[in-house]
């Protein structure tokens, strides 16, 4: 091992003590100067308009949101294959057509089972066996 592969190293350890010391210090400082106790319960309630909260934050939300947010990612994800194929089909030749439409063709597939099983359809009442139970 060369004598001066250490010194190479040098910059490498002095940045992380920096790091380490100075997080250390600031969450030390963060303790020590910090408030214990709240001094004003008026400043840990919630805030809205100026008037008391009626209810709790937090509230059940039907499934149908997220079935939606899912297919949502589900299907933006999906097409994002179609941009590198767009820019180079001509030259991946006829088998890269075929292949994106083969592609294409189980996507549709797809979205037309989540029609069918009524999972974008906002207007009924959800029924048992549909996706969003």
């Amino acid at each position: 091992m060369p004598e001066n592969a250490l010194n190479d190293y040098l910059p490498v350890l002095m940045l992380l003590l920096f790091c380490v010391s100075f997080a250390g210090i600031n969450l030390l400082a963060s303790w020590a100067l910090g408030k214990r106790a709240p001094t004003n319960p008026d400043k840990d309630s919630a805030f809205e308009c100026g008037m008391q909260p009626l209810d709790q934050g937090r509230q059940r939300f039907s499934v149908r949101f997220y079935v939606v947010a899912m297919l949502f990612i589900l299907f933006d994800v999906e097409v994002v294959f179609l941009y590198p194929w767009a820019i180079k089909y001509k030259a991946l030749g006829m088998f890269a057509l075929v292949e994106m439409l083969v592609f294409l063709g189980v996507l549709f597939i797809g979205w037309l089972y989540v029609v069918k099983k009524g999972a974008l359809d906002w207007n009924t009442q959800p029924k048992p066996g549909r996706l969003n139970k």
